[in-house]
């Protein structure tokens, strides 16, 4: 009986703390002018950049960046898997493709561009060898100008 009430418990707070990244471009859109929030917008190469799996590892799963990206963003990750068995669906891959000719022409991953929610870009940049809160305080250097 503690053992179900020990993983109940987990998997409610795994809830709470779970982010809500999106991968539909035009719902973020509306999602953000609806909230008049800030669109933050990764560019991931999920499954062979070194970089964006620390980011990921560092700074967007941290419970900081989870509490303070619930309030404040709307989350969108434009991934560019590599391995076969990661393949995105074409249609994503496509708007992917289309988010880099708008965003990221240099190619560069991971880049985070921080737009507001009339899709302007307020800032840009990369992984940071920094803590959390110190990258908060980058974002919130974009968005607050």
């Amino acid at each position: 009986m503690k053992k179900a009430m020990v993983i109940v418990f987990l998997f409610v707070i795994s809830i709470g703390y779970s982010q809500d990244w999106k991968t539909n471009f035009e719902l973020v859109k509306k999602e953000a002018v609806s909230q008049k929030k800030p669109i933050l917008l990764v560019f991931s190469g999920s499954d062979w950049c070194a970089p964006c799996i620390k980011l990921d590892k560092n700074i967007w799963q941290s419970a900081e960046f989870k509490e303070y990206a619930a309030t404040n963003l709307v989350l969108e990750r434009a991934d560019f898997p590599k391995k076969k068995q990661n393949q995105l669906e074409a249609d994503l891959k496509k708007q992917n493709e289309g988010l880099a000719e708008m965003y990221n022409k240099d190619g560069i991953f991971p880049l985070v561009v921080i737009l507001d929610f009339n899709g302007k870009v307020l800032g840009k940049t990369s992984y940071k060898n920094v803590t959390p809160t110190e990258y908060i305080q980058l974002l919130n250097s974009f968005i607050k100008g």
